[in-house]
C-alpha cells in the first residue's frame, strides 16, 4: 500500500476512534455547540457560515430545492429562531438538539458535528417535518 494511502487511512481511523472515545457528555456538548453555532449563523443571516455547518447531502438538497447557491437558499428557508438548548440526545454518530424554538438533527463527520436537518417540528406518530434536510 502506498505511503499516502496508509497515512490517510491512519488519519481516518484516528478521527473515528477519537469520536468514539469521547464521553457521552463530551459528544452531547459538541453536538449542542454545533447546533447553536448553526442557529446563530441563521439568525445573523450569515449564509456562508450556516452552509459550512450543513452536512454535504443537506447542503446539496438546499441548493437543488432552491435552484440557487446555498448561502442565498438558506436565507430563504425562513428557519425559526432556535433560542436556548433544552435537550440533547446522542445516539452513536447521530444527535438531536431540541432548542426553545427549533429541533436540529446532526451527524458526526471527521470534521465534527454537521447539521442534517433543521427547522424541524414534531408530528404525532409521524417523522419530524423539517424545512432543511438532506436527500
Amino acid at each position: 500500500m502506498p505511503c499516502w494511502r496508509r497515512s490517510g487511512l491512519t488519519a481516518l481511523v484516528c478521527a473515528v476512534c477519537l469520536t468514539g472515545c469521547a464521553t457521552l457528555g463530551e459528544r452531547e456538548t459538541a453536538a449542542s455547540r454545533a447546533a447553536v453555532r448553526f442557529e446563530e449563523s441563521v439568525r445573523r443571516a450569515d449564509g456562508p457560515r450556516g452552509c459550512a455547518a450543513l452536512a454535504p447531502e443537506t447542503r446539496q438538497e438546499v441548493e437543488q430545492s432552491a435552484e440557487s447557491p446555498c448561502a442565498k437558499a438558506l436565507s430563504g428557508e425562513q428557519l425559526p429562531y432556535g433560542g436556548a438548548v433544552r435537550d440533547v440526545q446522542v445516539y452513536g454518530r447521530q444527535a438531536q438538539v431540541v432548542l426553545d424554538g427549533d429541533t436540529v438533527f446532526l451527524s458526526a463527520f471527521p470534521a465534527g458535528w454537521l447539521i442534517t436537518a433543521a427547522g424541524c417540528v414534531p408530528r404525532p406518530e409521524q417523522p419530524y417535518q423539517c424545512k432543511v434536510k438532506g436527500g
